[in-house]
């Protein structure tokens, strides 16, 4: 098994699932028990922002990078192309990127607890734009959010030469910056 391959066994896949959801257990209840008390406000505000900050990632890494630089692309137009295949960001690319871009700065700029926070956060956001693609491609829609996510996500899948609805967890984005696809927003995938 290849750990940077783009098709990936059921245990591999899994992975994600895995780490992250065990790294947010850990870093949630050391925040939780361990942090200090009269910065918990601040810390959940924190942990929030980080929400915030992958919804913007999650945009602009889908936009830009899975449609224009390789292997991304590559691995990116073989999941459309499969959307039911097990094709994602191998678990220690993810990893590094969330260590390097995320969690070291965090934790440098902001120290220990602060830092910590708002890395939960992105990884929190990090979690719920996997698990929500696999249940957009995987899963039968029994919730009317999850079936509005399903719409908007194969519209993405389907949009041909105008790719649109960058977005997986919302649209948010994509209304900001006029990639819904609809009529009058003339947003490219172009850099």
């Amino acid at each position: 098994m290849s750990f940077f391959s783009m098709e990936h066994s059921v245990a591999a896949y899994r992975c994600d699932f895995i780490l992250y959801g065990g790294l947010i257990g850990v870093l949630g209840a050391v925040l939780a028990v361990e942090g200090p008390a009269g910065m918990r406000l601040e810390l959940i505000v924190l942990c929030g922002a980080g929400v915030g900050v992958w919804s913007m990632v999650e945009y602009a890494l889908h936009r830009f990078v899975l449609h224009a630089f390789q292997p991304f692309k590559y691995w990116h137009d073989e999941h459309h192309r499969r959307p039911a295949a097990l094709i994602c960001t191998p678990t220690l690319l993810s990893a590094a990127l969330i260590g390097l871009w995320v969690a070291l700065p965090a934790l440098l700029a902001l120290g220990p607890w602060r830092g910590g926070a708002l890395t939960l956060g992105v990884l929190v956001g990090y979690m719920g734009y996997t698990v929500v693609h696999h249940a957009l491609h995987h899963w039968n829609a029994r919730t009317a959010w999850l079936l509005r996510r399903k719409r908007w996500h194969a519209r993405h899948h389907h949009a041909g030469h105008r790719p649109c609805c960058y977005g997986v967890t919302s649209g948010f984005w994509d209304h900001v910056f006029r990639t819904t696809g609809r009529k009058g927003n003339t947003g490219s995938s172009r850099v």
